[in-house]
């Protein structure tokens, strides 16, 4: 974790099947407006994915590789939704859904070798309860569709051990603008850095403890005085 860099990467999805606006680009965007909050001490860097396997595939490992980012977030659209729901895992199995191409991915497995199922850091519920926007509820969930956003999110987790999360928002519409959507992503970002943060200084003082435990016994290789 210390290797990696101050920034958080923010996806959306290109427009698939009849949504040719894809709200969660739309909502992408307006948080580049809005920003992460002058105290979040992050670099805020958005991106596009197509909603296409095997590019997702090759531009989030690209994403890992080159950016080595302190955080991802993916968001997606759930068209059926009437509210912000935060995914709390993927699923390796279950991807039968052509992407815009017609592909589907070989037995509908993300990665061959994969665990079933892997879950962010973050804990989407606490999250939820705590990201209150006026105009839109947030919620959670653990079943993230599989499909491309679903993929992605499964991947971004194996890379970044955990440290990644999919958003799910709802179509635009006048009663939820992309201005509301961006503002909402804005909120519940800021909550999952904090929740990052107290859930490492734990595992910090685990670690330190477990040093000093393996240590006792140990000769030094100095003088005892």
């Amino acid at each position: 974790m210390d290797s990696r860099s101050s920034c958080v990467v923010v996806t959306g999805f290109g427009p698939f099947r009849q949504h040719l606006v894809n709200s969660s680009w739309e909502a992408v965007k307006e948080l580049s407006k809005l920003g992460l909050g002058s105290d979040m001490q992050v670099e805020l860097r958005i991106l596009q994915l197509p909603v296409d396997y095997r590019e997702v595939k090759q531009r989030v490992a690209r994403i890992w590789e080159d950016l080595r980012p302190h955080f991802v977030v993916h968001v997606g659209v759930d068209p059926a939704a009437k509210a912000i729901f935060l995914e709390q895992c993927s699923k390796n199995r279950g991807y039968r859904d052509a992407d815009i191409r017609g592909f589907r991915p070989e037995c509908g497995v993300c990665l061959p070798d994969g665990p079933e199922v892997i879950a962010s850091e973050v804990s989407m519920k606490a999250v939820s309860r705590r990201a209150a926007v006026q105009g839109v509820e947030v919620a959670f969930s653990r079943d993230a569709g599989r499909y491309v956003c679903d993929y992605a999110y499964y991947l971004s987790l194996h890379h970044g051990n955990g440290c990644a999360a999919l958003i799910h928002v709802p179509r635009l519409s006048p009663w939820l603008p992309a201005s509301l959507l961006g503002k909402a992503l804005q909120v519940i970002i800021q909550e999952m850095l904090e929740e990052i943060e107290k859930a490492r200084v734990p595992n910090l003082v685990h670690r330190k403890l477990s040093l000093c435990s393996s240590s006792q016994g140990e000769p030094t290789g100095g003088l005892l005085l």
